[in-house]
């Protein structure tokens, strides 16, 4: 009798349906848990992600169970109801209506300061080579065998921005959105760990020392008309664009106007902050060891590695080339916080520069690439849904 109970309760427990493949992502969950608290890579990002992979592996708990069809109509089961699904998978519609997006990029709005961009319009053309990893990812995934809309879902992780790569492949693939999201944001979270050794190959220790000027002072007027007009023509020559871009400038001009302080204030603090948890959390709670652990999946997290490498080449490669022009005034470092992980890729490049140069400030000068980053992804991202988009 004791032995009939105990072996119901061993049959009935996760221990029973545990698999080699939650092991496997337990302990990849364990890495990223390390790497965000021991390392401090971006942990606001890696530890809801991290924790997020290890609930998803945890078997039997129906964290993720969608009996309703929520995700897909087809899986449905007769009589189930909305509220019969799991709690993260309830959250997770949020990510895949493309709501959470939306609203990380008012947060990183209200963030932003788009004075470096205006006060050295150049930085305009570094985010926009800073897109490169996008279009090559796309030639290689096309060539492994995915279909176009695929393939533009997956090399989109080369923009290395979030919010834009859920949006995309939400429309465009959205059987590969727990992939590509998660290898967005993962890569977002690694680039202390990705673009260094990438800068120290591209460019010479005296092209590292460069100290740049001074930025000149941008006005306030400026800075209000900027998120009006950008939003205005980007809106009008990609509609696509306009969810992403719409809040995103939006959110900028909550914090320029000067008349709407505690709207700022939400954005860019409680609002963000609960906006990441969900979403870094559900994100992570995709990574089920059963369905991430295929060749495909492995696929995607491959491209998007070569796609956020090649945009950081790209960065480089012309920021060397305006060295070049201008006749070593601009630092190419500063290239490589072209991609848009807003403030992350800049603080890497200040991070560098002081290594060769002590009393080198690299910051604002690296904002500038790096806040046209997150307006050219977004431009890229509505090239891609016009081109592949039903």
């Amino acid at each position: 009798m004791i032995l009939d109970i105990l072996k119901g309760i061993w049959e009935s427990s996760g221990f029973a349906a545990l698999e080699w493949q939650n092991l496997v992502m337990i302990a990849v969950s364990v890495l990223f848990l390390y790497l965000a608290i021991a390392k401090k890579f971006e942990p606001l990002l890696l530890v809801p992600i991290a924790f997020g992979i290890l609930l998803a592996n945890m078997p039997e708990t129906g964290l993720m169970a969608d009996p309703a069809g929520i995700m897909d109509a087809s899986q449905a089961v007769e009589g189930a109801h909305w509220y019969n699904d799991g709690v993260l998978r309830l959250i997770y519609a949020g990510v895949k209506s493309s709501i959470f997006p939306c609203l990380i990029f008012m947060g990183i709005g209200a963030m932003t300061d788009f004075g470096p961009l205006l006060a050295n319009p150049v930085s305009l053309l570094l985010g926009a080579a800073a897109q490169l990893g996008i279009y090559v990812a796309f030639v290689i995934a096309i060539l492994l065998g995915f279909t176009p809309a695929e393939a533009a879902s997956i090399a989109i992780i080369g923009g290395a921005d979030g919010p834009t790569a859920i949006m995309v492949a939400s429309k465009l693939a959205s059987h590969l959105l727990a992939p590509i999201a998660l290898a967005a944001y993962s890569y977002m979270a690694l680039i202390p760990l990705i673009q260094p050794p990438i800068m120290r190959l591209l460019t010479t220790k005296k092209e590292r020392k460069v100290e740049m000027k001074q930025l000149r002072e941008v006005s306030k007027t400026e800075k209000i008309i900027f998120p009006i007009v950008v939003f205005v023509v980007v809106s009008l020559l990609l509609p696509d664009a306009a969810p992403l871009i719409g809040f995103l400038m939006l959110g900028n001009l909550f914090k320029e106007c000067g008349v709407t302080e505690r709207l700022s204030d939400t954005a860019q603090n409680a609002l963000i902050n609960i906006v990441t948890i969900m979403l870094g959390v559900t994100v992570g709670a995709t990574a089920n060891g059963q369905d991430f652990i295929r060749l495909k999946t492995l696929m995607i997290v491959g491209l998007g590695l070569v796609a956020f490498c090649f945009s950081t080449v790209g960065g480089l490669l012309l920021g060397k080339l305006l060295y070049l022009v201008t006749g070593g005034k601009i630092n190419p470092l500063i290239g490589s916080a072209g991609v848009s992980a807003v403030p992350m890729a800049a603080r890497v490049s200040q991070t560098e520069g002081r290594k060769y140069n002590p009393v080198n400030f690299l910051l604002m000068h690296a904002m500038g690439p790096n806040v046209a980053g997150v307006i050219g992804s977004a431009v890229a991202a509505g090239f891609l849904l016009l081109m592949f988009g039903d």
